[in-house]
């Protein structure tokens, strides 16, 4: 378990991040563009991406000390993610306060799809937003997944995309 200080501080980190954080990082313009380069991609396979960005966890997740990895989890159910016709649904998770990114999946994609090539996903896209490239790492993430959905759950020749979710990313 975490030190007294290091929980204060991570608290803090959390609370001191805020919305006009999230909307320096990602401004309306770009969340725009990134809801068209989502419904592009879907309309290429069959599977379903939502791009989910949180300045900071609630209270409740830091008191008991919970990891993005958790609250990724948790808003991969809330957004009924899992709910989609062939279990391919993927959520890519940025918690700012930690500049944490996880790749939640569905279980008919991770199949077919290693934890070590999610985590180097996650990696690459964190590479960019290092250098402060938002909207460069969401859209190479997004690339990559949807390479890996239209390899595995490519749409039929004339088949007509059915969009199960929304395609706009979700600010929390």
């Amino acid at each position: 378990m975490a030190s007294l200080t290091s929980r204060l501080a991570r608290i803090w980190r959390h609370r001191w991040v805020d919305d006009a954080d999230v909307r320096r990082a990602l401004p309306a313009d770009m969340l725009k563009r990134l809801e068209q380069r989502v419904g592009a991609s879907e309309r290429r396979h069959t599977g379903e991406i939502r791009i989910c960005v949180e300045a900071g966890l609630p209270m409740s997740y830091l008191w008991r000390d919970a990891t993005a990895r958790e609250r990724a989890i948790m808003m991969f159910s809330k957004l009924r993610i899992w709910d989609t016709a062939h279990n391919n649904g993927v959520l890519i998770y940025l918690l700012l306060a930690e500049h944490a990114i996880e790749i939640v999946a569905d279980r008919g994609i991770d199949l077919h799809v290693d934890t070590e090539d999610w985590a180097a996903m996650a990696k690459r896209m964190g590479e960019a937003f290092r250098e402060g490239r938002f909207e460069d790492g969401l859209t190479q993430a997004l690339e990559e997944v949807s390479a890996v959905l239209v390899e595995h759950f490519p749409l039929a020749e004339g088949a007509a995309d059915r969009n199960e979710l929304p395609d706009a990313p979700v600010i929390l």
